[in-house]
């Protein structure tokens, strides 16, 4: 069965893919795309290795039912996990903190790609890590000053100015991704929230260990520096879309344009879109996948140093390990997954239900054996960095999906799956603190894990019963509404002869006139 983005002929002069130089204006986006999320997780996930140092764990009453199941690391005493901390913060009272960021981040989802989609997705991704960054210097503040319900408002803020990243960026690659290019050029940007999480759990780690800047608050100023100089990158070297850049060559421009077309602005079908079930598909993979890379994001810190007695600077660096695997699955499978489109091996929707299957069911079964290992520390690692690494296939799968169903809406409804997979960023922790709150066993976190195992099944399910490869018929622009879609036979000639003879140019299909 044909596909609309497959049917799109490709004029071949020579072997190469791409229509001019090596490094091209798409690659630069997605490189700092790629640093931008990479900050955005900084700010995100430093509080889970901070918190550890923040509270005090040798008064606080939770601690006398810490778990005596396991030992330290080269059978230190127990007690060397200890932390004493300014914050007498119980388990569901982190659980809460953990938690609180998403309370915000979920209520900018849909505005945030409406917002892009209409009124430019460059500023809206910019000035929302800007003003994330902002709020984490002020953290160690609001702490210490405001108590626990300003340092939870704060963390709300932070929240809210982050959720608009992600659907922006979507908008964004619908205006600078050839069809043929979206898994690995998204994917790509997109892995830098990994990366981020690679290198700030051990650097936050360090810095907690430090007497550098008062040790726990140099997290939040360190890392909200950097997201000021990362703004000012992004506002002098981006740009909206290849109509604006103004440094972009004439043939990748043409390249870019007769793929996917020139902005526009169209009325959004709302109602096809809550009522398609194609978007509902995309949820299911999506609220899986995050139920368990935010149950994990938040609550494995906590893991490694309660139940497997990891000091502080381990477990920022072994809580990373995870992460790093899922960077490396997450850039490689983009690659994977525009081959075997590209080169006719499977069409758009097996690729998107194969990836997205794999991705959710090999770390469901990592993570029920996670809990069978008991204090086996190496085991537990493995495992754990198996069940986190093999979650990014997913990126190849329903992440990638938006893009296929609907490139002109893809920022509204990644807005709309996102926001609704938000749910598990703040249900997730409170879950895990009710669970293991004056029970942290290994018996208590092995109902954590098998109800990750639980979620992953289901959204499987979910998306190879709903999931769509093809562009959906309430997505398309219609002739008479943008004229970038009506190319003469002429104007194609024009666009083949112009070529270098080296280049291979994507045509799209002519359409009839009205």
């Amino acid at each position: 069965m044909s596909h609309p983005e497959e049917k799109q002929p490709l004029v071949r002069r020579g072997h190469k893919e791409v229509p001019c130089q090596f490094i091209q204006a798409r690659h630069v986006l997605a490189l700092w795309a790629f640093l931008g999320f990479f900050v955005v997780y900084c700010l995100r996930v430093n509080l889970s290795v901070a918190l550890v140092a923040m509270v005090n764990s040798t008064h606080a009453k939770s601690d006398v039912n810490d778990s005596t199941e396991c030992h330290a690391p080269g059978g230190f005493s127990n007690t060397t996990v200890h932390t004493t901390g300014e914050f007498d913060w119980d388990e569901q009272t982190q659980g809460l903190i953990l938690g609180s960021f998403f309370y915000g981040y979920i209520t900018t989802q849909v505005p945030g790609g409406y917002l892009a989609e209409r009124f430019g997705a460059k500023k809206l991704y910019g000035f929302g890590i800007l003003c994330t960054s902002i709020l984490t210097l002020l953290t160690p503040v609001a702490a210490r000053l405001g108590g626990l319900p300003v340092f939870i408002a704060v963390r709300v803020l932070e929240g809210i100015g982050e959720g608009v990243t992600f659907p922006s960026m979507h908008a964004m690659w619908g205006n600078w991704a050839p069809i043929l290019e979206r898994s690995k050029l998204a994917g790509f940007s997109y892995a830098g929230a990994q990366m981020g999480v690679v290198f700030s759990m051990p650097v936050s780690g360090l810095l907690c260990a430090s007497t550098f800047l008062g040790g726990w608050p140099s997290v939040f100023y360190v890392f909200g520096v950097m997201g000021c100089v990362w703004f000012i990158m992004w506002m002098l070297l981006v740009h909206e879309t290849p109509a604006d850049h103004p440094r972009i060559t004439r043939e990748e421009r043409e390249y870019i344009e007769s793929s996917v077309g020139k902005k526009t602005h169209l009325k959004t079908p709302w109602r096809k879109i809550f009522t398609s079930g194609a978007l509902w598909g995309i949820v299911g993979g999506h609220v899986a996948t995050n139920w368990g890379q935010y149950t994990f994001l938040t609550c494995l810190p906590t893991f490694m140093k309660r139940i497997l007695k990891f000091d502080i600077q381990s477990d920022g660096l072994l809580s990373a390990v995870p992460y790093a695997a899922l960077w490396s699955v997450q850039v490689l499978i983009g690659f994977v997954a525009d081959y075997l489109r590209s080169h006719g091996y499977l069409t758009t929707v097996a690729t998107r239900k194969l990836m997205n299957s794999l991705g959710l069911m090999l770390p469901a079964g990592m993570v029920i054996g996670v809990s069978y290992v008991g204090c086996n520390h190496v085991w537990a690692v493995t495992l754990l960095t198996l069940a986190l690494g093999t979650s990014g296939i997913t990126m190849g799968g329903y992440m990638i999906n938006h893009l296929d169903i609907a490139p002109k809406f893809s920022g509204v409804l990644l807005g709309i799956t996102n926001g609704i997979a938000t749910i598990p960023g703040f249900l997730g922790p409170q879950v895990v603190g009710i669970i293991t709150n004056n029970n942290e066993t290994i018996a208590g976190w092995r109902i954590v894990f098998f109800i990750t195992a639980g979620v992953y099944v289901v959204g499987t399910v979910i998306f190879i019963v709903f999931a769509r490869g093809e562009e959906q018929s309430w997505a398309k622009v219609k002739p008479e509404e943008d004229d970038v879609f009506e190319k003469s036979e002429s104007s194609i000639q024009a666009t083949v002869q112009n070529a270098p003879y080296d280049q291979e140019v994507l045509i799209p299909p002519p359409t009839k006139s009205s």
